[in-house]
């Protein structure tokens, strides 16, 4: 493969939390890959009041001295560096579908799923109902706006309909309980899902990613939840904000979450269930998803995560890693696809 510049896309023009977020994901990946010779590495990033920075690396020095420039003057900057893949590291609702039809207009390819893909499971109710109809299995739900009354009735998880990180999210074990979880889920999205509990059972990611045309399911990760302590994850099981200002990533330790032996005969149903997915959605490259395991056994689709930021720390490399594909070869394999 001769040498390509990549663009990594990174900030948000939506909240300091998004740009630190995009920032932990992105530095990671641009470190694994440093000494890679097959890469030009450029560096965008996108600050809350919507301007360009182009950094020498994403440490909190190098952000601050960058000059700060306008859109136009972005594109032009872009364009002068004739970048061959750009690798979308934004994890607010306009990195996702914005940023990545500015790449569609400028024909630069990019990484990933397309906007319309990004923005439809940027709402979980939209991807509940897309790959229910695909034959995915799918928790009992409803979708509620402020003033509405939920008729599940409890146990019920309520979450935001488009936030991400568990943020927002309650188990609503009576009746009683509806108004404060609502409340407080109405905080992160206009539109809020009330689904039914499905007991545990087991949680688990499956990933996907596309090769030569095939779809390829990755080793599950399994996460640490149970009936009493933890019957849901929550935004403390994720991330959580260091004492330097770095945002740190929980759930990598091997105790809350730990890669699933391929022998276990949970891989192969929730892997047909995840390739339905990516299908009926119209994913490409590589896919992300939630599953709960009832205590018979049966897959249920939560929700899709449709990122990977090629960091050793990222999900999709760990479970790629556990299949004895290193994170070089993952990415070798996407800019393949993305090329093609």
């Amino acid at each position: 493969m001769s040498k390509l510049n990549l663009l990594y896309l990174t900030g948000s023009p939506e909240s300091d939390f998004f740009c630190n977020l995009s920032r932990l994901y992105a530095q990671d990946s641009i470190n694994a890959i440093a000494n890679n010779p097959n890469y030009d590495i450029h560096i965008a990033y996108i600050t809350p009041d919507g301007n360009w920075k182009f950094p020498h690396s994403l440490s909190f020095e190098d952000i601050a001295d960058s000059q700060p420039i306008s859109l136009p003057d972005a594109i032009a900057w872009i364009m002068t560096k004739n970048i061959d893949v750009v690798v979308p590291q934004m994890f607010c609702i306009p990195g996702m579908t914005h940023y990545r039809a500015l790449c569609d207009v400028l024909k630069i390819r990019y990484i990933g799923n397309t906007p319309e893909v990004m923005a439809i499971t940027a709402n979980k109710a939209k991807a509940k109902t897309i790959v229910a109809a695909a034959g995915v299995k799918v928790p009992h739900g409803e979708v509620l706006r402020p003033g509405d009354i939920p008729t599940i009735t409890p146990k019920a998880v309520v979450k935001p309909a488009s936030s991400d990180n568990s943020l927002g999210v309650s188990l609503v074990k009576d009746i009683k309980e509806y108004e404060t979880a609502l409340k407080e889920a109405f905080k992160y999205a206009e539109q809020v899902i009330v689904e039914e509990y499905i007991e545990l059972g087991r949680e688990v990611r499956c990933g996907i990613i596309e090769k030569q045309g095939e779809l390829i399911g990755l080793p599950l990760e399994e996460y640490l939840v149970d009936s009493k302590n933890k019957p849901v994850r929550d935004y403390a099981d994720k991330l959580k904000l260091g004492d330097d200002g770095n945002l740190d990533l929980t759930a990598k330790d091997n105790i809350k979450a730990w890669i699933v032996d391929t022998q276990d005969p949970i891989t192969q149903k929730v892997q047909a269930a995840a390739k339905k997915c990516h299908q009926a959605l119209g994913c490409r490259h590589y896919s992300l998803f939630d599953f709960r395991i009832d205590p018979n056994g049966e897959p249920y689709f939560l929700e899709a995560g449709l990122y990977c930021s090629y960091s050793p720390k990222s999900v999709i490399p760990c479970m790629s890693k556990n299949a004895g594909i290193s994170l070089d070869e993952l990415l070798e394999i996407a800019i393949k696809e993305t090329l093609k």
